[in-house]
């Protein structure tokens, strides 16, 4: 009888929460690799500024540290995005106890806000876009907001990198570069007769593995 009203009706409501908590845990295990990615390739790119500005290539130390500002903020992205993950597990969890004794699924205004917020991650855009979908028809969320707010990271990369980036490179070179109003003139002579390709090509390894993490 239950497999006859599986195939009439669909999945049960309890069934239904069971598949979204392992999807959810499914993107949660995705994001936790998409970070430990950065992590390495960070951990490269942040050894690679350290020995552009000890050789004193400034303009080179400099690009490269605004790569590794960027892989931080998409870090700190990423790992919100985990934990809002984990707050729709738990709010499907309080559905299944409601679910008990109402005998119905929930709306919810917290699952709402959170969805779209996620849906606005490229990494897992397209799950959140069929979960909120699945959750709307079962009657835990209304129709989905339009999301109007997009991520303008280069804009804000813009106001934000050049005080940031020189903390990077002070912290990165023990205080030797990043010191603001130094960077450029202590080291000017060196940066001019520098002709070091091979840190060139290193850089440029580098920034084109972060830029293929940060636009996954």
């Amino acid at each position: 009888m239950q497999s006859i009203n599986r195939f009439l009706y669909g999945p049960t409501p309890e069934e239904k929460v069971r598949a979204w908590q392992g999807k959810l845990r499914a993107e949660s295990r995705q994001l936790d690799r998409e970070m430990r990615q950065l992590d390495v390739a960070t951990a490269k790119a942040r050894a690679t500024v350290k020995q552009l500005a000890l050789k004193g290539d400034v303009r080179s130390a400099r690009i490269l540290a605004r790569e590794v500002v960027r892989s931080n903020k998409q870090k700190d992205r990423l790992s919100v995005s985990k934990a809002r993950l984990g707050s729709i597990g738990t709010q499907l969890i309080q559905q299944l106890a409601m679910l008990k004794v109402t005998g119905s699924l929930q709306k919810s205004t917290e699952v709402m806000r959170l969805s779209n917020s996620l849906i606005k991650l490229p990494q897992i855009s397209q799950a959140m876009r069929e979960m909120s979908m699945e959750m709307t028809k079962a009657g835990i969320m209304e129709d989905m907001l339009e999301d109007t707010l997009e991520m303008d990271e280069d804009e804000e990369i813009a106001e934000e990198a050049d005080a940031e980036v020189d903390k990077v490179l002070f912290e990165l070179t023990n205080g030797k570069l990043g010191q603001a109003g130094t960077v450029g003139i202590d080291l000017a002579s060196l940066q001019n007769t520098l002709e070091d390709e091979e840190a060139e090509k290193t850089m440029e390894q580098y920034r084109q593995q972060l830029d293929g993490l940060l636009s996954g």
